[in-house]
């Protein structure tokens, strides 16, 4: 090989050495350069994990000291709890669910003395043999057995009852029990003998109170009773020289003495109302009554004051409402008796209406709304508001005039809400006033208070009415009659009158088509009956008209029902001719001479033979000697008071016919007409007497009693 070949070949050799070892360069800096990757991520994960390491011995450490603090507060919490535990004056204990005690507080084992035993790990049925045992609690003349079980048997419920035991020194002690899910059982005893003493005060304190109610309702019936006695001579006979002659100056001075007299008797009847009220003493004594007759007796009542004043007063009674409910007679009574008195009181001129409407609330109650509307002076629409307060009148120069106690309308309300009901009023000054109230009644369900049907032959009767509200022929149609309307009595014929069973007139005496009424009938000379229905019955009767028969206005449904039913048993009962009937014969039993003289000279013009009675031993005697057609009976009088008599009258009538006993007495007090009507009397006037009362009771019990020619 020549030399230049081996050059060319050892120059090729050492290219390839050099780029072998460029080769081994570049893969030993990719080695070295990746090992210095490996090597720095090692460092940072030595050095995370360092971290992570330092981190958690950090927490560690933080974890620690937190769980020496809590421990801490968790060991002084739970001694602030055991010495409020033991600071407080109850017992206190703790069970587990084997009974057996776990801790105890010094309130709770200073029951028990002395005892050792009794400490954390003695049992509960060995607490309740120690204390039978030693008599440290007082279980009358029951058996320590017995109480010792019935003491077992409420421990193992799983909600026991809180009972009261007592211990041997008089101490009173409640126990209440819980147990837990574990069974566990926390025992708390209350010292109640503090809480036991006051309710023993209370209780003597409340009988002392009720003793003190007692003797002030025995106060109260005891002053009213003897205030109402001689009110009876003073009003009786005020009222009685009014209808004297008297000159302008002595008619002043009765009427104020009969008005103070009325209203002291206001006055009494209020506060004795309103203190009932007041003591929750009033009660409603519900029974079976016919609200219309009942409303048109207060209307009758309140009839000559509002005659005196020149008012009209009206009724207006839903024709297609029932009448019979269940209530309080005596308290609907007053709530109307106040409204509709108040509405004459402050009404000078013009009417006062009372109106009843209803509407069934379900098959045997209706819902009434009665409402008085009146024309009087109205209320200031300030002052409205205040109507209903306790001793409130509305204070304006207009009403001054008017007197009172304030305590009706508080009364009046208080009596609605006490039968569930609402009372409300709306006025326009100068205009009038309408005062409402709303009760939800029942219905009677006794078949007998059912509504009355007239018999087919008595339906069609002839309405003669100078109504315009048609308000008579709505009720003889709810009575099941047909009303033949005339508005014209010269329209009236012989075919038209036999045509009808009954005529109602109903028109009075000053009204001009009443004479043109009574000339017709008497003209055409018929013989059909005549019902007249008229606020002046002797205006009618002068009138001359044959075969006509009265009811006064306002009357009741049942009374006009009546009236037409007598009518028609008259008609079909052949009339005999009888003698000349004697004087009605009338008793009065009362043992005040003053009362007996107002008594008769109230009278004084009736045709009566008139005999007193000056206790109830001469008014039985006087009932058996002249067997009176009514009897006038005092409640109180000494030796047999007016029930006693009644009881022994009405022994000797036995299974006859009853006269009529009416009773006259100065009670006044809730309950006192009930308890008298149910000793056997038969009707009711409170003293002191009204005239207009009284003539009217003669009048319904007695109608042979009539004024001496």
């Amino acid at each position: 090989m020549s030399l230049a070949n081996k050059l060319a070949e050892e120059r090729r050799a050492r290219l390839a050495a050099e780029r072998l070892l460029e080769l081994k360069q570049a893969e030993l800096f990719a080695a070295n350069r990746k090992l210095g990757n490996h090597a720095q991520q090692l460092s940072n994960e030595i050095v995370e994990t360092r971290a992570e390491v330092a981190m958690v011995r950090g927490e560690n450490q933080r974890v620690k000291t937190e769980l020496g603090v809590a421990n801490e507060k968790i060991q002084i919490a739970e001694r602030r709890l055991w010495h409020s535990i033991e600071t407080i004056q109850d017992g206190f204990a703790f069970f587990d669910a084997d009974n057996r005690m776990i801790v105890a507080n010094r309130s709770y084992l200073a029951v028990f003395e002395d005892l050792e035993e009794v400490q954390p790990g003695i049992t509960y049925p060995r607490i309740l043999q120690l204390l039978t045992e030693e008599g440290i609690v007082n279980i009358g003349e029951e058996p320590p057995a017995a109480w010792r079980a019935r003491m077992q048997d409420r421990w193992q419920q799983i909600d026991p009852e809180p009972m009261e035991i007592q211990l041997w020194n008089g101490e009173h002690v409640r126990i209440f029990d819980r147990r837990g899910p574990s069974g566990d059982v926390v025992s708390l005893a209350l010292n109640i003998t503090e809480s036991v003493r006051y309710a023993e005060k209370l209780h003597d304190a409340r009988e002392r109170a009720e003793a003190a109610n007692r003797a002030k309702s025995a106060f109260l019936a005891n002053m009213s009773h003897e205030i109402r006695t001689p009110m009876n001579g003073v009003v009786g006979m005020a009222d009685l020289l009014t209808e004297t002659d008297l000159d302008s100056e002595q008619r002043l001075f009765v009427d104020t003495i009969k008005h103070s007299g009325e209203a002291l008797l206001v006055i009494i009847n209020d506060v004795l109302d309103y203190s009932k009220i007041d003591a929750d003493r009033l009660v409603l004594h519900p029974e079976a009554f016919d609200l219309e007759k009942t409303l048109h007796e207060v209307v009758m009542l309140l009839q000559p004051t509002a005659r005196a004043k020149g008012l009209s007063l009206q009724i207006d009674y839903d024709a297609q409402q029932p009448t019979s409910f269940i209530a309080d007679p005596g308290r609907i009574r007053q709530i109307v008796t106040n409204l509709l008195g108040n509405a004459v009181k402050f009404t000078l001129d013009g009417h006062v209406l009372l109106r009843v409407v209803g509407e069934s609330v379900e098959a045997n109650a209706t819902k009434l709304i009665l409402t008085v509307e009146d024309t009087g002076i109205g209320i200031a629409p300030d002052k409205v508001d205040h109507v209903f307060g306790e001793f409130n009148q509305v204070e304006d120069d207009r009403n001054r005039q008017f007197e009172g106690t304030g305590l009706g309308l508080a009364i009046t309300k208080r009596l609605v809400e006490m039968m569930g009901g609402d009372i409300w009023v709306t006025s326009e000054q100068g205009r009038g006033s309408c005062f409402g109230f709303s009760v939800t009644l029942p219905v009677n369900p006794d078949p007998a208070s059912a509504a009355h049907r007239l018999d087919p032959n008595l339906q069609r009767i002839l309405v003669i009415d100078g109504a315009e509200n048609g308000t008579l022929q709505k009720q003889i149609s709810v009575l099941g009659g047909d009303p033949i309307p005339c508005a014209d009595p010269a329209s009236l014929s012989s075919n038209l009158l036999g045509s009808v069973s009954l005529i109602v007139l109903a028109l009075e005496p000053d009204n001009p088509a009443f004479s043109a009424a009574c000339d017709a009938l008497i003209r055409l000379a018929s013989e059909t009956a005549i019902l007249s229905l008229s606020r002046d019955p002797k205006g009618v009767l002068e009138a001359g008209l044959p075969n006509v028969h009265t009811i006064q206005r306002p009357y009741a449904r049942s009374d006009l029902f009546d009236a037409i039913m007598q009518i028609a048993v008259r008609r079909e009962v052949p009339m005999v001719s009888e003698p000349c009937a004697s004087i009605p014969k009338v008793l009065l039993a009362e043992d005040n001479r003053t009362n007996q003289l107002v008594f008769r000279k109230m009278v004084g013009k009736l045709d009566i033979d008139l005999r007193t009675a000056n206790d109830g031993f001469e008014a039985v005697t006087a009932y058996t000697d002249d067997r009176p057609d009514v009897i006038f009976m005092d409640i109180s009088m000494p030796g047999m008071d007016g029930k006693e008599a009644t009881a022994r009258i009405r022994a000797l009538e036995g299974d006859g016919p009853h006269v009529p006993i009416i009773a006259v007495t100065a009670h006044a007090m809730d309950g006192d007409r009930d308890m008298i009507l149910k000793a056997g009397l038969t009707d009711y006037l409170t003293k002191p007497l009204r005239k207009d009362a009284l003539l009217e009771k003669l009048e319904r019990y007695c109608p042979r009693c009539q004024l001496a020619s």
